[in-house]
């Protein structure tokens, strides 16, 4: 098991325009060899938007994006036409594939948080599509088979266990609060990442949401 704290995420974003940007993955100027990637997963953000501020229109292809947002609401405009509002809670899913183009922006009146992770596909190219859930349950992981993934939420109280799934990779991303994750405590912005995952189980020492990547095998892109 690998633990990165949060201390030691890349800074990014533009502070000057509102957007303050941390990057657990070798990122932009930020170039790591060592931490490409693990698993299918190359990115995992924590963004800060002050009202008003965003990301304007850029390009992805060849990538899976999956955004959940922590406060506030994002606003998602992209190529194919579609104009979404994601909240706290809400699943989105942007499949790049060949290509396409898209707007984040916080047009609310209160700081906007999430937390926007990046999955290579196994295969590249096709067309690119679009999803979201509203309001995941905790019991319902969400599926990115283009990716070999399983996304899995966590709302653990305090002193509630729950168990980790067992995976050739596994990813554990805390969102909010404090857990104990075979015997390592984590708290808000730490990550561990693990590889051949086998019985572990992570507890709330206080109340918690934490995300988890369950992957298959990182031999294809």
């Amino acid at each position: 098991m690998d633990v990165r704290r949060a201390e030691t995420r890349y800074p990014g974003g533009d502070p000057a325009a509102g957007i303050d940007s941390r990057h657990a993955f070798s990122f932009g100027p930020h170039y790591d060899p060592d931490n490409l990637r693990f698993g299918a997963l190359i990115a995992c953000n924590e963004e800060r938007l002050a009202p008003g501020a965003g990301f304007d229109e850029h390009p992805h292809s060849h990538t899976e994006i999956v955004t959940w947002v922590v406060e506030g609401e994002l606003t998602h405009r992209d190529s194919t036409g579609r104009e979404t509002a994601v909240r706290a809670g809400d699943v989105q899913r942007l499949s790049a594939a060949s290509g396409v183009r898209h707007v984040e922006r916080n047009d609310g009146p209160v700081p906007l948080v999430f937390v926007q992770m990046w999955l290579a596909p196994r295969e590249p190219g096709g067309s690119p599509s679009y999803e979201i859930v509203r309001g995941i349950a905790d019991s319902t992981p969400y599926a990115l088979p283009a990716a070999g993934a399983l996304l899995h939420v966590r709302r653990l109280t305090a002193g509630e266990r729950t168990a980790v799934p067992d995976g050739a990779y596994v990813y554990v991303h805390v969102v909010r609060g404090t857990v104990l994750l075979a015997g390592t405590e984590l708290r808000p912005g730490d990550a561990a990442r693990v590889t051949g995952a086998e019985g572990l189980a992570a507890e709330g020492v206080t109340d918690a949401e934490v995300l988890v990547w369950e992957m298959t095998t990182a031999d294809r892109l």
